[in-house]
């Protein structure tokens, strides 16, 4: 059977935008995250997304993003892609991040729009063409106007689509026609970054996911992708749907993914820790609640 989604994504379908352990004193928990990504491999994730918004990038030092990409790739070897979040609003400081990563082993870079300063979109294309010079490892642009007050406008992507290292998108936009318009003149590889969107992305042309979500509940993102490619949409819709409480639950509650991610993962049991301020811990109650969405969806108790 045919389908729209691209032959061989670049990093894979299913990823997760994973957290990043602490231990209870704050510190980076090496250790934790290598059993945490061996298992989310382990659970159907092809790809693991470090340094991103999940994972409290504008908390860890520099030094700190090199060693997880070198741990992490220590414990998963070549078994999934790692994409590593080097981006700040810096572009030299992007940069340097970016030839770090590379050399602790990452197989691809997340390069979100800088904030706080607002560059006007020709300075947005210039930022990314420069780290996309810098490095040989392909970017992911990640496009999330909602954090960083800057969007990556249509145009402006079609444009970026033409430097060879510039391969995919990690698509938070909430705007599913502009998306399109990528998609209809590029070959770039859209995954979508908002889990509630994960199916209605993949329908029309996108590549797959990089989940928050999946950080508890890994196969079930996998499902949805691979029901729909084996032909049985109807399935896949209804995966998509029976997974919407916990994804209100955790990305639509008011807290940070990180935070609910964060609770339920050592409810749970797993490598997670706490957060860094200026995030704040969920309360008890508010733990209560996941783990009993999350066993509704799961079956675990």
């Amino acid at each position: 059977m045919t389908t729209t989604t691209p032959a061989s994504p670049p990093f894979g379908r299913a990823l997760c935008a994973m957290i990043t352990p602490f231990t209870d004193d704050g510190a980076l928990d090496l250790d934790g995250a290598q059993r945490l990504a061996d298992l989310l491999v382990a659970e159907g994730c092809d790809g693991l997304v470090l340094s991103g918004t999940t994972g409290e990038s504008p908390t860890t030092t520099d030094a700190e993003k090199e060693a997880l990409v070198r741990a992490v790739r220590e414990a998963v070897g070549g078994r999934a892609s790692i994409v590593a979040g080097v981006g700040t609003p810096d572009t030299r400081h992007t940069v340097e991040l970016a030839l770090a990563a590379e050399k602790a082993g990452a197989d691809g870079l997340l390069v979100v729009t800088p904030y706080y300063s607002r560059p006007p979109q020709d300075a947005v294309e210039a930022h990314f063409r420069a780290v996309a010079d810098a490095s040989g490892l392909p970017l992911v642009l990640y496009d999330i106007p909602g954090r960083t007050g800057t969007r990556i406008e249509p145009a402006t992507m079609i444009r970026l689509a033409e430097h060879p290292r510039i391969v995919a998108v990690k698509d938070c936009a909430y705007d599913l026609l502009g998306t399109q318009k990528v998609l209809a003149r590029t070959e770039l590889a859209y995954y979508a970054g908002c889990d509630e969107e994960v199916l209605a992305l993949y329908a029309v042309g996108g590549a797959g996911c990089v989940s928050t979500v999946a950080n508890v509940a890994p196969r079930r993102f996998r499902a949805i992708l691979d029901a729909f490619d084996a032909g049985r949409t109807a399935e896949a819709a209804r995966l998509q749907q029976r997974a919407l409480p916990l994804i209100e639950s955790m990305t639509a509650s008011g807290l940070p993914g990180t935070v609910t991610a964060k609770g339920l993962l050592g409810r749970l049991g797993l490598p997670s820790g706490p957060v860094r301020p200026p995030l704040r811990p969920a309360d008890a109650k508010t733990v209560d609640e996941l783990l009993s969405v999350y066993e509704d969806l799961t079956g675990r108790r």
